[in-house]
């Protein structure tokens, strides 16, 4: 390995994960080759993070510039606080990114970590930054096409970004807080935070205003689903039978998925006994649950068979294409 790529590996993988990082060793060819490695893996994600927080960023601001600052709609969360006081006293919208992000940032590093803190406060920088210098095209003055599009572009911003381990919205970081303080669910917490911002823009505003912005937040709520849980849906299926050997070649061969083989014992069978089976585990998209079903009815009919919906997976055969037969 070349003696400079030595030394950065040893200064920063290595020496972080040894135990006394400050006392010099030597380390095997393999430690090294294992240190570049890992040094390479978080070179490239730090890249793709870098670019998805900035397609985040300059699509939040063009949701804003572009549709919402002209008509005064407003969003849900902070960047919703931040649209309407803008608008109520004319103070720059991204001054108030930043300000209003601030408390939310330093709660995200008590509870998510320094990391998480440090991209966050650097994504809501670049947004407010963009937004301060960048002209973007005032896009339609039709209310609905302004609510609609205003919080696609918001909502697939807010999205790129957490793929990118960062936020450009703090409300969530404040949900996740009080749901453990209070006992109650994120969901609640955030839709408690809507209804106050809402009723606000009602009273401050318009009706009229407030009702186009609850469509902006839900076409920014949907579009968030959309670019966080992927294009595709996915389904772990579990399929208890005593047929699972025939079960697992089908998945293999027909469908052409990879299974998980796991020993369980059945709870109660015909005879009142427990009895030892395997039991067989697959993932499989929405579009395969169909096909999956009707192999599983050709092999046996009374297959006990679990089906959950999986947000997204990592490795495997899930993402592959299916083998042709």
């Amino acid at each position: 390995m070349n003696p400079f790529w030595t030394h950065i590996v040893i200064k920063t993988t290595l020496k972080h994960k040894s135990n006394n990082p400050d006392k010099d060793k030597s380390y095997s060819k393999f430690e090294l080759a294992k240190g570049m490695w890992e040094l390479k893996l978080i070179v490239i994600r730090n890249i793709k993070d870098f670019i998805l927080i900035t397609l985040g960023i300059f699509s939040a601001a063009f949701g804003f510039k572009g549709f919402l600052l002209t008509n005064h709609f407003i969003d849900g969360g902070a960047t919703g606080i931040s649209l309407l006081i803008s608008a109520l006293t004319k103070v720059p919208l991204y001054v108030l990114l930043i300000l209003i992000n601030i408390p939310f940032i330093i709660l995200g590093y008590k509870i998510l970590g320094k990391a998480f803190a440090i991209k966050t406060a650097l994504a809501i920088c670049g947004l407010a930054l963009v937004v301060a210098t960048v002209t973007f095209p005032d896009v339609t003055k039709d209310n609905l096409l302004v609510a609609l599009f205003g919080g696609f572009f918001l909502g697939a911003g807010i999205g790129l970004s957490v793929r990118g381990g960062a936020v450009i919205d703090g409300t969530e970081v404040l949900a996740i807080f009080l749901s453990r303080k209070l006992g109650t669910t994120i969901g609640d917490i955030i839709i408690l935070i809507n209804v106050i911002i809402f009723s606000a823009a009602a009273y401050f505003l318009s009706v009229e205003i407030a009702l186009y912005s609850m469509v902006t937040y839900l076409s920014a709520s949907k579009t968030l689903d959309f670019i966080i849980e992927g294009i595709e849906e996915y389904m772990g299926v579990t399929i208890i039978s005593s047929h699972n050997e025939e079960i697992r070649e089908m998945i293999v061969s027909t469908i052409g998925r990879g299974v998980t083989v796991y020993n369980g014992k059945r709870g109660f069978g015909k005879s009142g006994e427990s009895k030892n089976i395997d039991i067989v585990y697959t993932v499989v998209t929405r579009l395969e649950l169909n096909r999956l079903n009707s192999e599983i009815e050709k092999i046996d009919p009374n297959a006990f068979v679990v089906m959950s919906s999986i947000k997204d997976t990592k490795g495997g055969m899930i993402k592959k294409r299916p083998l042709k037969h």
